[in-house]
């Protein structure tokens, strides 16, 4: 028995997505959560992902599920299914580093903590422009990572990752450049993310080729 056969109601909402047009409103699947954050234009949020305390970019999208906590995400990002990004550290220089130190309240132990979700605020993530964040990546508190980069799916990037590199695995390391050095300068000096719906539609077509557009905008 074919699948929206047995399934109806779900074969019915993924068409509805499917279908979708993207607009100056956020796009958001079903079992979405977002709190005190900022999304831009023409951006999708996939199914069941959340945002806290955190920017998202114009024309940035989740393929779903993916968690994305005290970050700043750029324009243009790619964001496969499971990507985390942030997840809250512990306190390991206590005696215990279970969350009842600060989730006090919870254990009857008294109000809750401060300090430690201060300190886990204060490793903010940044994920530039134009990045694609492979299936199950995790960014761990703090790192950047530069526009264009790609990572490669479950990688755990612990430091940041440079402008237009490839990187792969646990840890996560660089493989390659996707482009030059002169490329990715200049694309970088383009900062083609920074220009509005007309003009991306009008120089549509050499986005499709590096040499071409560097040559004619670098």
């Amino acid at each position: 028995m074919p699948y929206f056969e047995m399934f109806p109601t779900e074969h019915q909402q993924m068409q509805k997505h499917r279908s979708k047009v993207l607009g100056v409103e956020p796009y958001f699947h079903d079992d979405v959560f977002v709190r005190a954050s900022e999304i831009g234009a023409w951006t999708e949020i996939g199914r069941g992902s959340y945002l806290v305390e955190s920017t998202f970019g114009d024309y940035s999208y989740t393929a779903g599920h993916a968690q994305i906590i005290y970050a700043d995400v750029g324009k243009f990002c790619s964001i496969a299914s499971h990507v985390r990004i942030n997840p809250g550290n512990h306190p390991m220089w206590r005696v215990t580093q279970h969350h009842m130190t600060y989730r006090r309240q919870q254990y009857g132990f008294g109000p809750d903590g401060t300090e430690v979700f201060a300190w886990r605020r204060s490793n903010r993530v940044t994920v530039g422009h134009d990045v694609w964040l492979g299936h199950n990546v995790t960014l761990m508190p703090g790192v950047n990572v530069g526009h264009g980069a790609v990572v490669g799916a479950g990688a755990v990037v612990t430091k940041d990752i440079d402008p237009y590199t490839v990187a792969v695995g646990v840890p996560a390391k660089p493989i390659r450049q996707r482009f030059t050095d002169a490329q990715a300068g200049a694309l970088i000096e383009i900062a083609y993310w920074d220009w509005d719906h007309e003009m991306i539609k009008d120089r549509f077509d050499d986005l499709l080729d590096i040499d071409v557009f560097v040559e004619k905008y670098g």
